[in-house]
């Protein structure tokens, strides 16, 4: 038996897939496409997406693949009327180590994630589609179909549909997918080969109510161009760019070669009613889908995938029903958050106000927080400004681990005691729970650093905590703060109300 059965190979589908297989989970994912996804379409990774890339071993591929996004500039003619970015590039601070949004075309993340799932030893199987599935209180029973006629029926004791808007998963399910298409609103995006310009900027070309724009896309020599559809839906897209290129710049020296892959979307706002059903899960497009702007769906998807993951394998391992019943709340507030900011740009592009193009530090991903959620537990009468239920952050600290990031990196959960006398309880944890919780001291400046044991020695993990000596901060695997406590025995009772187990069988 399949322990999890992933339908969809995107960026979320993948993530997912990652999480499990790291963590020795048996899982299949299938995909209906006949080959891999090849356009740009999100092409931007907020930073809290970062730090989950990080933490599954792809960041530095990610890196390498794009860029920090460029300066746009608005043309009449052949005068610049105006230019501006996004966002200004921020330094990055002790807590926060990727403060800006990264530019990386959708087809080359969706490849370094399918990299690093074959390096983990699973592998996307493609022209295979989900048709149906019935389940049971032991696990769910899927048909499957191949292009070339073949069907299968497959055990699983969980189904994930990351399979998308149009999700046969959900439909299936009888699940909802209230909101608005907006057939009034619509745009063409296409990834094109241009000559007759540099790739030092983006350009925008308005004429009217309408233009165009052709952007440089990072990490590869195409550009990307955003265009009002045509109203002649047989003229073919290069053509109808050439022209409108012409027209709009009043240059017939640019010239658009080839058109790689281009769609038109359509204003289309919806979120699922649900996201579980007993054994079947919704992830990503699947169950909400968003406007491009503020580049909020495939993060927001990712971050799905990466808060499921670890719960599937805690349950799978024997873990408490609380676990998986803590997904729904959790990413269903996420989504309506960026459900709301996402429309909230949209709308200010309607309306044509300056500030449209500007993109603040809330879609970042570090305002999200499981305060209220059934994981979170803080027994300090007067929290901090970090809570139970909050992102963790980042710190230097000195010691073999240089950052408390890499102290998080892997399937674990993470105990960070504060203070000097804190070296009992660490050595108790990590005895207790054999890595399936890794404990360590985070000693003030002067402190000696040893394999369980960090220095704070500038005090930024005791600023960014805001915590006192004898505060344990229990960090679950996808970075957030399960617990805040100064009693050691609340981790134990603590992590057998959730997994059940002493130690738990699998991280």
């Amino acid at each position: 038996m399949t322990e999890v059965l992933i339908a969809g190979a995107g960026p979320t589908g993948l993530t997912l897939a990652c999480e499990l297989a790291v963590r020795g989970v048996e899982v299949r994912i299938v995909d209906q496409s006949p080959e891999h996804f090849g356009g740009s379409r999100a092409d931007g990774i907020q930073p809290r997406t970062m730090e989950v890339f990080e933490d599954l071993g792809v960041l530095d591929r990610i890196l390498a693949g794009g860029d920090l996004g460029i300066l746009m500039r608005a043309y009449q003619g052949d005068t610049v009327i105006w230019e501006g970015r996004m966002s200004e590039a921020e330094e990055p601070t002790p807590s926060v180590p990727y403060p800006n949004a990264w530019f990386v075309p959708q087809f080359r993340t969706e490849e370094i994630l399918r990299e690093r799932l074959a390096e983990l030893g699973v592998r996307v199987e493609l022209s295979t589609a989900l048709v149906d599935f019935t389940q049971d209180d032991d696990g769910v029973t899927v048909s499957l179909a191949t292009a070339d006629g073949r069907t299968s029926r497959v055990r699983a004791r969980y189904l994930v549909g990351a399979d998308g808007g149009r999700s046969t998963v959900r439909k299936a399910l009888g699940i909802d997918f209230p909101g608005e298409t907006d057939e009034s609103t619509t745009m063409l995006f296409a990834d094109a080969r241009v000559e007759g310009i540099g790739r030092d900027h983006g350009r925008i070309w308005r004429v009217g109510e309408g233009g165009v724009g052709l952007t440089p896309l990072a990490g590869t020599d195409l550009f990307v161009a955003v265009a009002r559809p045509p109203s002649d839906a047989e003229e073919p897209v290069r053509d109808y760019l050439q022209r409108t290129v012409e027209e709009a710049s009043g240059r017939s020296d640019i010239v658009v070669r080839e058109v790689t892959w281009h769609t038109t979307w359509r204003e289309n706002t919806r979120l699922a009613s649900r996201f579980r059903d007993g054994r079947v899960f919704l992830v990503g497009d699947a169950g909400h889908v968003h406007p491009p702007t503020g580049g909020q769906g495939m993060n927001t998807g990712i971050q799905d995938g990466y808060n499921l993951g670890w719960k599937l394998a805690a349950a799978l391992a024997g873990g408490r029903d609380v676990l998986l019943d803590s997904f729904e709340p959790e990413r269903m507030a996420a989504a309506r958050m960026a459900l709301d900011l996402a429309t909230g740009l949209l709308e200010k592009h309607r309306r044509g106000d300056e500030d449209a193009h500007v993109r603040g530090p809330e879609l970042r991903g570090f305002t999200l927080n499981y305060r209220d959620g059934l994981l979170s537990a803080d027994d300090r009468q007067a929290p901090g400004a970090v809570q139970a239920g909050d992102r963790a952050p980042d710190a230097p600290v000195g010691g073999p681990a240089t950052r408390l990031f890499s102290l998080f990196q892997g399937p674990h959960w993470t105990l960070l005691a504060f203070g000097a006398d804190s070296s009992d309880t660490v050595a108790a944890v990590n005895e207790r729970f054999g890595g399936a919780i890794r404990a360590c001291a985070v000693l003030p400046a002067g402190g000696s650093a040893d394999e369980h044991a960090v220095v704070d020695t500038d005090g930024h993990a005791r600023a960014g905590y805001d915590v006192a000596d004898g505060t344990l901060v229990l960090i679950r695997p996808d970075g957030y703060v399960g617990l805040v406590t100064v009693a050691a025995s609340r981790v134990t009772d603590y992590w057998t109300a959730l997994h059940g187990l002493l130690p738990a069988a699998r991280v």
